[in-house]
């Protein structure tokens, strides 16, 4: 169990160059923009535009500020996503635009490498107490809008946009927020190897 701090997070630019984002974890560790086999970020969008495409990955977004955004995948009907909306799944290299409502967003980004990674995102509000069981996989917790405490270990607490990673079978969690807010419950599991 770690806790990665909002502050180290690493901003780095977009694929296509057409913005930056704030990488807060990527497997393999120095894995770069082709070759990770999961990676989570924040991008601030400032303009309507292409996505980057992403070969052989699975994405999910949700919109943490602003007003939101329309998203155009190829082949589906327009995807309208607010802060108030569910995180949407959708292949990384399916071409897809998306168009600002009205102004500028941050999101949060899931990417796994399909074939050896799937992952689940959940959005929960804190409104109280939180349990979180353990998994086979890797579970990351980032709280918006309110710090919480882990009263599994009383020295931890998450600021906003903090992550805390648990690895495979970790322990059951507790966090208490401090006001109202969200929690984004990342799960990262291996594909079962093709036999």
């Amino acid at each position: 169990m770690r806790i990665l701090r909002a502050a180290g997070y690493r901003v780095m630019p977009w694929k296509n160059g057409g913005g930056t984002t704030t990488e807060i974890a990527v497997s393999p560790e120095a894995a770069g923009l082709d070759d990770f086999d999961w990676r989570i970020s924040i991008a601030r969008v400032e303009t309507s535009g292409p996505f980057s495409s992403f070969a052989g990955i699975d994405r999910t977004l949700a919109v943490l500020e602003g007003e939101g955004i329309v998203l155009d995948i190829a082949g589906q009907p327009p995807e309208r996503l607010t802060s108030a909306s569910a995180p949407l799944a959708f292949p990384g290299d399916v071409p897809t635009s998306a168009a600002l409502i009205g102004g500028p967003i941050t999101d949060l980004n899931v990417m796994t490498r399909r074939g050896h990674i799937s992952h689940t995102v959940e959005r929960l509000p804190l409104s109280g107490e939180i349990r979180i069981a353990p998994t086979a996989g890797t579970t990351l917790l980032l709280p918006l809008g309110s710090a919480v405490k882990l009263l599994t270990d009383a020295e931890s607490s998450l600021e906003p946009l903090d992550t805390l990673i648990v690895g495979p079978h970790g322990p059951h969690l507790r966090l208490q927020p401090d006001g109202q807010g969200l929690l984004f419950v990342i799960q990262l599991h291996r594909a079962a190897a093709n036999h």
